[in-house]
């Protein structure tokens, strides 16, 4: 009689328990849908808002530099601020190619531009130059497929939409790069993509090499190539260098074989700094180790300064880096929004010694997750010319201050928490 009333007892405080774990699971479950609900509808809302802004879009107008070259060691450096005088040169390069061309980008429209490089390179391959071309598929989704079928004289890389294969760490990842290497005379990187709309419209940054580095680029392209070769791709021979680069490094990102300097790069580069730190990048989404070397950067007195665009093309990473703006601005951080222009660059200066231009966005994307591709550079000449490429940007911004970032609209506020838990994906 004791056990049974023990037991007929418990047996309604089991069910109250497991009532009270069933409410808890019901209601995590509500307010899990619901987050999702209110941040479904903050994203189709900037989407539609995005969509808005470059109907009425206007033709950009902005400050530039002329292309100028600086030597750096046994290399020359031409750093090229807009996009129609990059193209000129490197259209000129293909033309005049006697050997072999390497050709890697991420997004490559068929509009007028786009067009002039596929002849330029199917011209290249008619005289006999060995003709290497890589793509990003994703990237290029909205261009015809048709633009695409290049003839057989000219290998081709499709980095797939979607990679095949069970390690999908090593078998993820866009390819992000920007490559042109023509023989051993000349190659060309940065964050230029090609088309008519950066010939023109976006401020970016680009870098022609030539001389000792030219065998680094070739390098680059060498390696990536040859991760992926397999029936009529075969593998590209690769040959050891007699010059050991001092002056400039390439760094690059390789998810394949989960390799990724260019993060470590940066933050060796910020934490050596002692007087300025000048950034130029289009997505300002940092992981916290980034963060924390800015944010400490600036409070032992290094004068750090970042431009951004004011608006990107991607609406919803603008929201996301936002989310950002009053850690960086608290700590003293300075933020320059730029003006009238998508500004694309990939750039860093650092106390008049050392600079950086590539692919890599300050985010997780790209540092953690795509390939990717800067050069290092260890020299004052450069450097100089980095930082007067800066000035002249800074003087198309308008800087954002603390105080004026904090009157900002609620709902402004609440979006961007709202958004933050896409941070990581970004």
């Amino acid at each position: 009689m004791l056990i049974g009333d023990a037991l007929s007892g418990a047996a309604p405080k089991l069910l109250a328990m497991r009532w009270r774990r069933i409410k808890v699971t019901t209601v995590i479950k509500q307010v899990v849908l619901a987050a999702a609900a209110v941040q479904g509808a903050t994203l189709l809302t900037l989407m539609a808002i995005d969509q808005r802004r470059k109907r009425h879009r206007v033709p950009a107008v902005f400050p530039r530099l002329p292309p100028r070259s600086v030597t750096a060691g046994g290399s020359e450096v031409t750093v090229y601020t807009y996009g129609e005088d990059l193209y000129y040169d490197m259209l000129g390069a293909i033309r005049q190619a006697k050997d072999e061309i390497y050709f890697e980008t991420f997004i490559w429209k068929s509009d007028g531009i786009g067009q002039s490089f596929k002849r330029a390179l199917i011209e290249a391959a008619d005289r006999g130059v060995q003709v290497y071309v890589a793509y990003d598929a994703f990237a290029n989704l909205v261009v015809p497929r048709a633009f695409f079928d290049l003839p057989p004289t000219i290998k081709v890389r499709r980095h797939p939409v979607v990679a095949s294969g069970f390690r999908f760490i090593r078998n993820s990842g866009r390819d992000h790069r920007k490559i042109l290497v023509v023989d051993h005379d000349a190659a060309f990187v940065g964050g230029y993509n090609i088309g008519s709309l950066y010939a023109t419209d976006w401020r970016d940054t680009h870098a022609r090499l030539t001389g000792d580095i030219v065998w680094d680029m070739r390098n680059a392209f060498i390696d990536y190539w040859n991760l992926f070769t397999g029936p009529g791709r075969p593998a590209l021979a690769d040959f050891g260098s007699d010059h050991w680069q001092s002056g400039i490094r390439v760094h690059r990102n390789l998810p394949r074989l989960l390799v990724y300097p260019i993060r470590n790069m940066y933050l060796d580069a910020i934490d050596r700094a002692a007087r300025h730190i000048y950034l130029t990048h289009a997505y300002l989404i940092p992981d916290s180790d980034m963060l924390t070397a800015l944010m400490r950067a600036a409070r032992r007195q290094v004068d750090v300064r970042i431009i951004v665009p004011a608006e990107s093309n991607h609406i919803v990473a603008d929201w996301l880096s936002r989310g950002f703006y009053s850690q960086l601005l608290r700590s003293g951080v300075r933020l320059f929004l730029y003006q009238g222009a998508m500004v694309h660059a990939k750039t860093a200066t650092i106390d008049g010694q050392w600079s950086t231009i590539g692919t890599a966005n300050i985010d997780r994307l790209s540092l953690l997750g795509n390939y990717e591709i800067n050069i290092e550079v260890f020299d004052p000449d450069v450097a100089r010319q980095m930082e007067e490429i800066f000035a002249i940007d800074t003087s198309n911004t308008v800087e954002l201050t603390e105080q004026e970032w904090k009157g900002r609209h609620a709902m402004a506020k609440f979006s961007e928490t709202v958004l933050s838990p896409l941070r990581p994906l970004l």
